[in-house]
């Protein structure tokens, strides 16, 4: 009689390793909030940082070349913000985040890649650090486009400081 070797299941380790925490690039000051955290949770449970930066479409314009150069002048411009937020994360980290360049709506968008990337275990995002409520994203996927999401989503107080984010990873 002979035995089949059972399919290797990945121990809690290699799946801890290969956690993805997924934070939107957005220009907000509780951004940095959230990417210090998804950095920490990764540094100290294991796991990658990716970023995602949504640019938003031109507007109506009357000539087709305008369009393009302001759709090329917004892509130059996210990848620039997005080279120097990952010089962040490989300085916390030791290592480089996955990124991800989106035009149109960052909701849509954002919503589009976690059905694409099964990889993205947890989408991190921040609230406003001014009592302003949680933000239009956060109360969208909490509220009306939850069915959708489909990952834990962590909402960090966007007013935590470093040596508090310290203590909550």
């Amino acid at each position: 009689m002979s035995s089949d070797p059972s399919p290797a299941t990945p121990s809690a380790a290699d799946r801890r390793r290969d956690r993805i925490f997924l934070v939107v690039v957005d220009d907000s000051p509780e951004r940095d909030v959230a990417l210090r955290y998804a950095c920490l949770r990764a540094l100290k449970g294991g796991g990658r940082v990716a970023l995602l930066r949504v640019a938003e479409p031109p507007g109506m314009s009357e000539w087709a070349g305008v369009g393009a150069l302001l759709r090329q002048e917004r892509r130059e411009e996210a990848e620039r913000l997005l080279s120097s937020l990952a010089a962040e994360v490989n300085r916390i980290t030791g290592t480089m985040p996955i990124l991800f360049v989106r035009e149109g709506h960052a909701r849509e968008e954002l919503l589009k890649l976690l059905e694409e990337e099964v990889r993205i275990s947890i989408l991190v995002l921040a609230s406003s650090p001014a009592g302003e409520g949680p933000g239009p994203l956060i109360t969208a996927l909490a509220g009306k486009y939850s069915g959708r999401l489909k990952r834990p989503m962590t909402i960090v107080p966007g007013g935590l400081g470093e040596a508090e984010l310290d203590a909550v990873t």
